[in-house]
């Protein structure tokens, strides 16, 4: 079961969050039927999104991280809830893989290293938040990092990381860690997080070593009292339904409607983020038409 950790130093200094995902990121391979390189961008983005959810704080409250890069893997997009719950797509799933000479799969030269990271949060309001910063690296963490850094003048460190099996190319391990400074922080704050931050290693290796993610939190906040402020379990969750369909059908026009019924007879929507496909019969939809006019 994958859980997402939030942490504060006792002096309201820092704040940190940390996230196993392995499962999630899993989950969208299995669905989206990711190559390695969508994968770990895919899997990256969905780990930020669970880091960054958290913090909406209301419970009705999304938020929506967009990826736009002139590489070959297109849009990569993700949704999540306050809870930390995600979901997410790319617009090409079977995106060519390159390596660094490291081994090391390079997400940049799938992502793009120019275009932009969007970022959405919608409290239910009419007017949510839009934020959006050019992509520094298309790494993803970095941009991220950038985006606080110009969007909301937060010093941010932001780590993720996607662990795929070489031999088979399914998901091992994937997580991240989320390191603000908060308003108050001295220098001998800065500094102490500075140097524990040149020491992290990555967070698949600590997850490999056997850390969970209090361990992470507290090793990237050592030397500091660390409270936890919460921790959730979290899911790959859609939401998607039948009765949400109808119910977007039923604010079509109802010439646009029925010019949804293919030549097979049928109206069929897939969702974009479970790739869940849903039929409606001619005789469904003529049935939702009648009810639209009988109002």
């Amino acid at each position: 079961m994958d859980k997402i950790i939030r942490c504060i130093t006792s002096d309201g200094a820092v704040m940190a969050a940390a996230v196993d995902a392995s499962d999630i990121v899993f989950t969208a391979q299995r669905l989206h039927k990711t190559t390695p390189v969508a994968t770990a961008a895919l899997g990256r983005l969905l780990c930020a999104g669970s880091l960054m959810g958290v913090s909406l704080k209301q419970n009705n409250a999304k938020l929506t991280l967009q990826v736009n890069g002139d590489g070959p893997l297109g849009s990569v997009v993700v949704v999540s809830d306050s809870k930390g719950n995600v979901k997410g797509y790319t617009t090409n799933p079977d995106c060519p893989t390159e390596y660094y000479e490291n081994g090391k799969i390079n997400v940049s030269a799938g992502v793009g290293k120019y275009g932009t990271l969007g970022v959405i949060r919608d409290y239910g309001t009419r007017d949510p938040y839009v934020g959006r910063v050019p992509l520094v690296s298309g790494e993803i963490a970095e941009d991220i990092t950038s985006y606080y850094a110009a969007s909301e003048q937060i010093p941010t460190v932001c780590a993720l990381g996607v662990l795929i099996d070489k031999e088979d190319g399914k998901v091992l391990l994937a997580g991240g860690l989320l390191i603000q400074l908060l308003p108050g922080a001295d220098d001998s704050v800065i500094d102490k997080l500075e140097k524990n931050i040149s020491n992290l290693e990555p967070v698949t290796t600590m997850f490999a070593k056997g850390m969970g993610i209090l361990d992470i939190c507290k090793t990237a906040l050592k030397g500091f009292e660390v409270e936890v402020l919460d921790e959730e379990k979290i899911n790959y969750v859609c939401g998607c339904s039948r009765e949400k369909i109808e119910s977007y059908f039923a604010g079509l026009p109802e010439e646009e409607l029925r010019e949804c019924i293919g030549d097979n007879g049928k109206a069929e929507v897939n969702c974009q983020f479970c790739n869940k496909t849903y039929e409606f019969s001619e005789a469904e939809i003529e049935s939702i038409i009648k009810s639209k006019t009988a109002k």
